[in-house]
């Protein structure tokens, strides 16, 4: 999310944080597609505001691994000193490597944090490319595990495709972590706040897009069909399709944020946070489930 917003929603959270320990761009582009699927909402859990608040994953190794989440309370304070404070959407490889993505308010890099099967912890830092913007809202590991798709906030016509941290050799903590290719989107998206791969070539996307000028829709779930699964090699395209209007429904009124995605595979289940607006932040942010209609 863009500084401004990040800080207003830290200086909301960070208040939050007191109180318990106290008691229009536009791109000339194809017109959207019309959703060829449906995902049904089938239920919800309270999404907590200060670590369930921006991103979630469900971790397959090792077994029985509980999801895991990330919010401005699950940043470790020795990266915030550092100055990354603000972790997005993460992801999880098939392996069990869990891959968190942080940006700072400053600077030229970006960092993704992962941590290994057994437990331990390393990070990657990439230097931005030309033309790269500084967010660094989230990640999406390829089912085979080599390549890490990335966004950026705003209105973007690509994502952005690395080697995967930890899990591709060709990836070290020691060096520059590589924008490997692209992909190159055939109608613009906005906002995205999170991807998770439904399958080789299939993602799908969490949009906080507030102007629904680009699909009809605000707030919309976005999937995206690639020409190819990535390879960091080559370019490939995408495909968008919005396919429904995620929840919005609160005892506040206000400007609700749509944050991360989840695709288990092993259950089909989908899961997109949805925080609320004003003081019901506190009260009634949800995690929405979907099942495939």
């Amino acid at each position: 999310m863009p500084a401004s917003a990040r800080q207003r929603c830290h200086a909301v959270l960070s208040g939050l944080v007191t109180l318990a320990t106290a008691a229009v761009v536009s791109f000339a582009a194809p017109a959207p597609a019309s959703a060829a699927e449906t995902w049904n909402e089938t239920g919800s859990d309270r999404a907590d505001p200060l670590t369930e608040s921006q991103g979630l994953a469900s971790v397959e190794v090792p077994a029985s691994s509980p999801n895991r989440y990330t919010g401005i309370g699950t940043i470790p304070i020795g990266l915030s000193v550092r100055g990354w404070n603000h972790v997005g959407d993460p992801d999880a490889s098939y392996d069990g490597h869990y891959v968190e993505p942080y940006q700072r308010d400053s600077g030229n890099t970006k960092m993704y944090r992962v941590q290994a099967p057994g437990g331990g912890w390393s990070e990657y830092v990439h230097t931005l490319s030309p033309g790269e913007a500084l967010n660094n809202s989230w990640d999406a590991i390829s089912p085979d595990g080599q390549w890490m798709l990335s966004g950026e906030w705003g209105t973007m016509d690509r994502l952005l495709v690395f080697p995967t941290p930890g899990v591709n050799p060709a990836t070290s903590p020691s060096a520059n972590l590589p924008q490997a290719s692209t992909v190159h989107l055939d109608h613009p998206v906005r906002d995205v706040q999170g991807c998770d791969f439904a399958g080789p070539t299939t993602l799908l996307c969490s949009s906080d897009d507030p102007d629904g000028s680009l699909f009809g829709m605000t707030k919309p779930l976005l999937r995206v069909d690639l020409s190819a699964a990535p390879n960091g090699t080559a370019d490939v395209t995408g495909h968008v399709t919005a396919l429904r209007r995620l929840p919005l429904r609160s005892s506040c009124s206000g400007s609700f944020e749509v944050e991360g995605i989840d695709y288990d595979r092993r259950s089909g289940v989908l899961r997109v946070i949805v925080v609320s607006p004003g003081f019901c932040v506190l009260t009634d942010s949800k995690t929405y489930k979907f099942s495939r209609g």
